[in-house]
């Protein structure tokens, strides 16, 4: 059976497991997700405790910051959720969700489909745009000690999963090769809404941008 009191005791090993984590992927970028995820779910007919508990745990071990890894995060999430003793189903489907919510996954088909992915894939993709996708984007980018922008290094179209994980490429190329790219790729009518807003906002960013960098504004 499911422990009614799942949802805090999540949130506690999350705020445990990221206290260490980067700026842009820490405890606080869950919480947004969360939120965003919850509101979204309003609209949609969903299982709201795979939603709550597919939000909190969507990055429960990043890849990136695990040699690339990608069998970690879901490992870890099924292991506490086991000794939390919620039903194997849930489970199964909070694990696929992990497994199926990242961006490079779009350069793969699909292997997993459900209500709840989309709407967990949303709110996460919503946190990656707008002001704070914004913000985000450049404190990785100082994080991995890019280059803000560089005219000579045009953004590129990553043909694989691969490709794009390996990239070293500027931040501002990013907006190109994956922000830009999000309001399209948004499931749930509410995160399209969403989106569009958070959209105009990075464009708007984009040309006093270049506006400052080339001395017209």
């Amino acid at each position: 059976m499911n422990n009614p009191d799942i949802i805090s005791r999540t949130t506690d090993f999350v705020k445990q497991q990221l206290k260490n984590a980067e700026g842009g992927h820490d405890w606080f970028h869950v919480q947004r997700v969360y939120n965003n995820a919850v509101a979204i779910a309003k609209n949609e007919k969903a299982d709201m405790l795979v939603v709550k508990l597919g939000a909190l745990l969507h990055d429960i071990a990043d890849s990136k910051f695990h040699n690339g890894d990608e069998s970690v995060g879901p490992q870890k999430a099924r292991t506490f959720l086991e000794k939390e003793n919620v039903t194997g189903a849930t489970i199964d489907h909070v694990v696929k969700i992990i497994e199926n919510i990242s961006f490079k996954g779009s350069y793969t088909e699909k292997s997993f489909r459900s209500r709840e992915l989309d709407i967990v894939q949303d709110a996460d993709r919503l946190d990656a745009i707008g002001a704070t996708g914004i913000a985000r984007a450049f404190n990785y980018g100082g994080f991995k000690n890019r280059e803000l922008y560089n005219p000579d290094i045009p953004p590129r179209k990553y043909r694989t999963k691969e490709e794009y994980k390996n990239n070293k490429a500027p931040t501002i190329n990013h907006f190109y090769e994956k922000l830009l790219l999000l309001k399209d790729k948004m499931n749930t009518q509410t995160g399209r809404k969403i989106a569009e807003d958070r959209h105009r906002y990075m464009e708007n960013f984009l040309e006093q941008f270049y506006g400052e960098w080339e001395g017209t504004r």
